[in-house]
């Protein structure tokens, strides 16, 4: 049994990879799945979806592979974090649809919260800040608006999970209701530092202890699906939430190592080893791993739009057919032009967390154009890249550019001018991996070792390989000046902001 099969549960689909056991890819299987929006700022999914369509693509996966149940070493599972699913301790019945980590529903919940004073014992605790991204509001807002649902939470018949526990629970029938650290440190409920549900938490938020899930490492014997679904029974061995299942797929196990994933948004973790380090940044720190009952923590930066940027390019200008015309545009653009875009559409996230304030463009020319606003939307992502890793800096002062190496991948690393301009900007090396299916190579891994299939975090480390590295090239002063013109245009932007 030398496969591992990786679910990877996404916000728009549900993914299915074979690895083998020298981590090369044996087959692949993806399939979307239904959004909702009932209401202004509300995300939903239909818990039954997320489960058939990920039964659907495993199914696919192990026949493209030519592979049988008995031929699956282990199962590793990695999700959308923070998305929420309540159901029924006896039926499976989901009581509500999933609420998801973008919905903003519970944005009068935080805003209580924060003016009650609890936010900094909520981060002390947490390492989080208080936002309806997180799920606790979440599981808040259904016992509390679904009928019946909080007097039968008291009685102990209702669960909650994230995507990660809600499969679990389904694939073994019911049987096991256990997350991983990395999951749990997402909840607003969890104590980072102690490693348990944590009290005072619990019942600030009023989410009955009956409903949380059993918390293990991120690599561990979590049970096994029925046989009914596969065919036969396969070991469930690894689980953690898609940011941290890429540090690990990254092979960023040193503190200091860094990853950044490019999708939709941008979300980069940086290693800091034992020791979890408090933001003066609005930085969260989180559990990037847990191995062996010992905490690997990381700050993490969340930028809201990355490639969604080039989407806009896209659709909403239709300056570019494709994404990939983006690069050979900004080569084009005019060199004596400083244009500069910020690029909140949805607000601002880490290191401002402002979901107020609204994207500008900056420096426009009569004769500034397609090329300048591609390179434009391209250089923002590299700057809002350096903003957060100026921040790590200074909050963990260990993290310093001369050692420092930032492994990318998603979508937009495809961009050689893109990841050019990162590590020009950054004044540090930009490696982009040969294989750019981390998220899922960590979920596998993590299933892999706790079955004998993959080695050792630092052994595992040395398979991992580079396809390029990309040098910084940009002069000291070249670098100060646009720099120096990105923070005028990021000040300018926080400076509209008017108010609630």
């Amino acid at each position: 049994m030398s496969f591992v099969l990786a679910i990877d549960q996404g916000t728009t689909s549900s993914r299915a990879m074979v690895f083998r056991s020298d981590i090369s890819i044996a087959a692949v299987a993806q399939q979307e799945f239904p959004q909702h929006f009932p209401a202004s700022g509300w995300v939903e999914h239909e818990p039954d979806d997320i489960w058939t369509s990920t039964v659907m693509v495993c199914r696919d996966a192990l026949e493209r592979a030519g592979l049988k149940a008995k031929d699956i070493a282990a199962i590793g599972i990695t999700n959308q974090r923070e998305t929420t699913v309540v159901w029924d301790r006896a039926t499976g019945q989901a009581v509500h649809r999933a609420i998801v980590w973008q919905d903003r529903r519970t944005a009068d919940i935080c805003a209580k919260l924060k003016a009650e004073g609890h936010e900094p014992a909520i981060s002390a605790k947490t390492g989080l800040i208080i936002d309806p991204y997180f799920s606790g509001t979440k599981v808040a807002w259904i016992l509390d608006h679904v009928p019946g649902a909080r007097e039968r939470a008291d009685r102990g018949e209702l669960l909650f999970g994230t995507v990660d526990c809600y499969l679990l629970w389904r694939l073994t029938g019911g049987k096991v209701h256990a997350t991983d650290a990395t999951n749990a440190s997402r909840t607003l409920l969890f104590n980072i530092h102690t490693g348990e549900w944590d009290d005072e938490l619990v019942k600030l938020l009023r989410v009955p202890r009956s409903m949380l899930p059993e918390v293990k490492d991120s690599s561990a014997r979590f049970g096994e699906s029925t046989a009914d679904l596969f065919g036969g029974p396969i070991a469930i061995s690894g689980i953690a939430g898609d940011q941290q299942a890429a540090i690990i797929g990254q092979a960023c196990f040193e503190p200091g190592m860094m990853k950044s994933t490019y999708g939709t948004g941008c979300f980069a973790l940086l290693n800091t080893g034992t020791t979890p380090v408090a933001s003066k940044h609005k930085l969260l720190t989180t559990i990037a791993y847990q191995l062996g009952g010992q905490r690997t923590y990381a700050l993490e930066g969340s930028i809201f739009v990355a490639g969604s940027a080039v989407q806009w390019l896209r659709d909403g200008l239709g300056i570019i057919k494709q994404a990939a015309e983006t690069g050979p545009l900004a080569d084009k653009s005019d060199s004596m032009q400083s244009v500069y875009l910020v690029p909140a559409f949805v607000g601002m996230g880490a290191p401002h967390w402002n979901p107020r304030v609204r994207g500008a463009l900056f420096g426009l020319t009569r004769n500034t154009g397609p090329a300048e606003l591609a390179h434009a939307t391209l250089e923002s992502v590299c700057y809002q890249t350096f903003d957060l890793w100026a921040a790590m800096r200074t909050d963990w002062p260990e993290a310093n550019a001369a050692n420092t190496v930032l492994r990318v991948d998603g979508g937009m690393t495809a961009s050689d001018w893109t990841m050019q301009r990162l590590a020009d900007l950054l004044d540090a090396p930009v490696d982009r991996p040969m294989i750019q299916e981390t998220t899922a190579l960590g979920a596998a891994y993590l299933a892999g070792l706790n079955a004998d299939v993959y080695p050792e975090p630092a052994k595992f480390a040395d398979n991992w390989r580079l396809e390029r590295r990309f040098k910084p090239a940009m002069s000291q002063a070249t670098r100060d000046r646009k720099l120096a013109g990105w923070a005028r245009a990021v000040k300018g932007v926080l400076a509209s902001d008017e108010g609630e």
